[in-house]
């Protein structure tokens, strides 16, 4: 049976949390009439995520390369879906309220990214200095490829499986969110933004977030993309 969405989770070492997002997703299912899966992009996790995953009844795939983003081409890769629908494994996005998401694909859209300065940020969700570098990295990024979008680091996204994996996006750090959208942009996929909501996330340990080594990260991708744009525009088939 074919399957319309599937839901990704990267996780690494989330025993904490996982269980109460795949639930959640669970629901949306369930009263939104999808016909969809939950698939965990474990990033080998040492803690009992993987036995979580499998207890609720996520299909888990393991992803031995280290990293965000790593674990997100993993998984879309690895989709059953027509279209995926991706956010982070520790309770900070709403997996129920997606009807933004996914009418914008099934109006034509290939990507619908979240918006979290228009959606609303709960108190203690992002420090200032997050909400800061997001909105240069943002505003800097705009600069050199004019996209529509103004929240770049937001994790919860849908997207057509099959426009994103033929873009062969290969970075396996929290850079992979910047280099989807300048990706996408270059080989013209068509996108939007759509207001989403942050929680408080549910974790009792620090974020895997790296925040000065993560933004310069995001500053040397957007500045290579820019200079060898040619370079990744995907040839297609005639």
């Amino acid at each position: 049976m074919e399957i319309d969405y599937t839901f990704i989770l990267p996780c690494l070492n989330e025993e904490k949390t996982l269980e109460h997002c795949i639930k959640e997703i669970q629901k949306c299912i369930k009263d939104k009439n999808l016909n969809a899966e939950i698939l965990v992009s474990d990033n080998n996790s040492t803690d009992n995520s993987v036995k979580i995953a499998k207890k609720n009844g996520a299909r888990i795939v393991i992803c031995k390369e280290k990293g965000y983003g790593a674990a997100l081409i993993n998984g879309t890769k690895h989709a059953y879906g027509k279209y995926c629908i991706m956010g982070d494994s520790d309770g900070s996005y709403d997996f129920y309220y997606i009807d933004n998401f996914l009418n914008n694909l099934n109006n034509g859209y290939d990507l619908v990214i979240g918006n979290r300065f228009k959606g609303g940020i709960e108190k203690g969700a992002m420090p200032l200095s997050h909400k800061i570098g997001v909105k240069f990295l943002s505003g800097y990024a705009n600069l050199f490829f004019h996209t529509p979008i103004k929240d770049y680091h937001c994790g919860l996204r849908a997207y057509k499986t099959q426009s994103i994996n033929n873009l062969n996006l290969s970075h396996p750090g929290m850079e992979y969110a910047s280099e989807m959208i300048i990706i996408a942009k270059i080989n013209h996929i068509k996108m939007i933004e759509v207001p989403t909501t942050l929680k408080k996330d549910l974790r009792d340990r620090k974020p895997h977030l790296k925040t000065i080594h993560d933004g310069f990260r995001h500053l040397n991708l957007i500045l290579k993309l820019s200079i060898n744009r040619k370079n990744y525009k995907i040839e297609r088939e005639k």
